[in-house]
């Protein structure tokens, strides 16, 4: 979802950056750009744990709770305000949808963020959703991807899923999936499993079997 269909990644930033200064209390303090980069298709867990690392604090249990809700909470307003697609993303679903492509849309977002955001995104563009705080561990690990192909009915080495971040495209790897990687914040490496793409513009289920048998055949 984020950085892939809609460029939330903007909007998680400028709450982590909200909640660093409410930690420390400067209205100046800003994210260094290695802890930025860490952020990047991660889960709740993993961006508080890198904001209490740049402020400076151990959290306990209290302030920690408190932390995440003001995230969530921040983040929610903003997806509110309105979604910004990435190039070709809507067209990708709409071609999806009218191929009868089951699709899943697997995000480390947590549920209620998610919901959110597929009031603007459309729920009806997939089969299944799940969320970070729906499996035991979220992206890097594979577990999101193995339950999405699970709920789908198919083997997930069947399966083409779409990444922009190295976290994300880590988890669909070692999933077992094809990735079609279209980098949006920072550079993704190539890899075995991995098939390069410049953006969604002109995406067509063609394309998406290409991909699969490109990663099949090792051509």
């Amino acid at each position: 979802m984020d950085g892939t269909l809609i460029d939330s990644e903007k909007a998680w930033d400028k709450s982590l950056v909200d909640l660093l200064r409410w930690l420390v209390g400067s209205d100046t303090a800003d994210l260094t750009s290695e802890a930025r980069a860490t952020t990047l298709g991660g889960s709740l867990a993993t961006s508080l744990a890198m904001v209490f690392r740049e402020a400076g604090i151990d959290p306990d249990p209290e302030l920690l709770a408190r932390a995440g809700r003001r995230l969530v909470d921040r983040t929610g307003e903003l997806l509110t305000e309105g979604v910004e697609w990435r190039p070709g993303a809507q067209s990708a679903l709409r071609t999806m949808r009218e191929a009868g492509i089951p699709t899943a849309l697997v995000t480390n977002t947590g549920r209620h963020l998610t919901e959110m955001a597929l009031v603007q995104i459309g729920r009806e563009n997939f089969a299944v959703t799940i969320c970070g705080d729906e499996v035991p561990r979220g992206k890097p690990a594979p577990d999101p991807y193995l339950r999405a192909a699970e709920l789908l009915g198919v083997a997930v080495e069947d399966c083409v899923a779409i990444e922009d971040s190295p976290t994300g495209v880590a988890a669909a790897e070692a999933a077992g999936a094809t990735v079609l990687v279209v980098p949006c914040e920072v550079p993704v490496p190539g890899g075995p499993r991995r098939v390069l793409r410049q953006s969604l513009v002109g995406l067509t289920v063609g394309d998406l079997a290409a991909a699969r048998d490109r990663v099949r055949t090792g051509v």
